[in-house]
Order: structure tokens, then sequence, then C-alpha cells
């Protein structure tokens, strides 16, 4: 099979032939892949961020966020049959730890991540996983169109979702970000929550994309953006989801913060730096996301499937994979980059 293939760090993966993997394990599942999406983490991979963190021997084959159909399974799998669509939980755990008995499932002890950690990924015409990682989805679901939700839409899914008990009618949200995983975060908070939706972002088109999908206002970021939220906001907002967390952007989220608001950083790269005092006097809080959990996936899936969370993709086939990454990586991609085998 066709496989897009890292063999070092800081050089672009090559689409290349290796073999189909084959069942191991009585949990094992084989999906032949219909969409993989192209995150912003493949670019972190390529540059060698997540090498001491997961140590993959290379070459190996990226691609994290996977959607397709069922080709094979291990003689212990029952949630799953041959020929159904299904989209992947990219972090499959074991279900017999601490953390996943806690609902955490995506710290799981035992955790792997294909495509990140030393475990092929999805971008390649047929990928091993396990059936733990499975959500059925509807047989006329194309696994293209919602490949991408499996990570970064689980990612903004998640981060959103803790926020609810927050955001309640009167409050506001700023979204700094609107491209793969802020966009899908302006699409849940529209669908979960009554906050007021602010769209900072320094494109254009994405502000124009946010308008359409459910912002309220939106702010170019051209350096008054800051106090353009001030303004907007009364102060600032309940809370700020901060997609992009670098190149200063994390600290601009702070300053748009409320007093006992909350910033939430999902976006990584930059550095986050307060004084003490301004958590105190203003009890104003930093929360942490991670990919979301399995359950989080499937509540998404709900969403998808009823038409209130619409990714917006450019599809590429999978031997344009380095195009795609290129894109990506030089601010051409609206929305999400897809790879169809």
């Amino acid at each position: 099979m066709r496989a897009v293939r890292l063999h070092d760090y800081h050089k672009q993966p090559v689409v290349e032939q290796v073999p189909d993997p084959t069942i191991q394990g009585p949990l094992d599942v084989i999906v032949k892949i219909g969409g993989a999406g192209v995150c912003r983490t493949d670019l972190h991979i390529i540059e060698g961020q997540w090498a001491e963190a997961m140590a993959p021997e290379l070459p190996y084959t990226i691609g994290h966020e996977n959607a397709g159909w069922i080709a094979e399974v291990g003689a212990g799998v029952t949630n799953v049959a041959v020929g159904d669509t299904v989209i992947l939980h990219p972090q499959p755990s074991c279900g017999l730890c601490l953390a996943c008995r806690s609902g955490r499932d995506m710290q799981c002890e035992n955790a792997f991540f294909p495509g990140l950690s030393d475990n092929d990924g999805g971008m390649a015409e047929y990928l091993r996983t396990t059936a733990r990682a499975c959500v059925k989805l509807n047989p006329d679901t194309r696994p293209a169109d919602v490949a991408a939700l499996a990570d970064a839409g689980i990612t903004a899914y998640h981060a959103v979702r803790k926020s609810v008990p927050m955001l309640y009618p009167g409050t506001s949200a700023v979204v700094q970000g609107a491209g793969g995983l802020g966009h899908i975060g302006i699409q849940c908070l529209a669908a979960l929550t009554a906050t007021k939706i602010i769209v900072v972002d320094r494109n254009p088109d994405a502000l124009a994309l946010a308008r359409e999908i459910g912002a309220d206002e939106t702010v170019l970021a051209d350096g008054s953006h800051v106090a353009a939220v001030q303004e907007l906001t009364g102060g600032g907002a309940t809370v700020v989801f901060d997609f992009v967390a670098e190149q200063g952007a994390e600290l601009d989220a702070w300053a748009m913060t409320a007093p006992a608001g909350a910033q939430f950083i999902i976006g990584y790269g930059g550095e986050f730096k307060a004084p003490t005092l301004d958590f105190v006097a203003g009890e104003k809080n930093v929360i942490g996301n991670i990919v979301g959990t399995y359950n989080d996936l499937a509540e998404l899936m709900v969403l998808a499937q009823a038409g209130k969370v619409t990714l917006h993709t450019r599809q590429y086939p999978l031997d344009n994979a380095v195009e795609a990454l290129d894109d990506l990586d030089n601010g051409r991609v609206r929305g999400r980059a897809v790879l169809v085998p």
C-alpha cells in the first residue's frame, strides 16, 4: 500500500510503498482509510518537536486524524464489523487504568497514538488500530468530510464542553484563531451555549468564514485587537479560547480575559507569563486542554451528523501529501486539509 513516511526530522516525508498492516491482537481492526486530516501537529512532528516525548523509530507513517471503513477485525471485536463506517479516536486507551475508569481516557497510562507515538498512522491506504478507537457512523457519511474531527474536532469540543457552565446567557467568549481548530470551536460554542461569540484572527477570509458559522462579532488582529475586544466585552471576555498560543498571542489572550474569567489554552508553542497579582486580584484562571475523550468524539459526531458542526475542508490526493503540508505551513488552507487515498 501507499503511505506517507517520515524518514528524517526537518525533511519532508515521502509517499512510498509499504506492506499492508495485519491483525496482531484480538481487539485489533484494520481500517481502509477514506480521509486523513493534515494537522499542524504533523508539522511539529516533522520538525522533531515530539521526538523526545514519543521516541518513534524512523521511518514511520504519520497521520492521526482518520476515518474510513472497517476492512478486517480481530477475534475479540464485537462493536464494529467489516464494512462499517467509522471515525477513529486518535489515542486508543486500555479501559483498565484509573484514568480510563475515571472517564479521562485521553490520559490513559497505556495509551498509544498512531502517527505520533511509535505506531504507524493513517496517511496511508490502511491503518491498524483497536476496536476501542472506533466510533461507528451513519453508513452514508463520507469519511473525508469528518476525518479531521478525530483530533482537531474533539480538541476544540473538549475545551468548549468544559467551559459550558461558565457560558450562560449574558456572557462572552473570544475565539482567538479561526483556523482548523478555531472554526470548529466556534460552531461548538454556537451549538452548546448562549454566549456572545467574538472571533479574533489576522486573516480577513478566516473572519468572513467565522461570521458564516456562528460568530456574533469579528475583530481583525492588527495590533488594536486587544483594546477592541475589551471594548466589545466591557473589560474582557468571560472565557478566551486561545487556539494560537504562540508569538505573543498567549499574552493577548490573557489581556482579553475578564476578572474571574478563564483563558483556555489549546494551541501551543509560545510561553505564558503573567504577574501573580493578576491571578490573585483578578481571580483569573488559565486552563490547559488536551485531545478530548472517546465520549467527546461520540458527542461531537452527533452534532456533525445533525449538521450543527461542519468541517470546511480542502481535499488532496494521498500522493499530494507534501503539497498539503506545505499549504498548511504557509497559511493557504482555510479550515482543514484532508488527504484522500
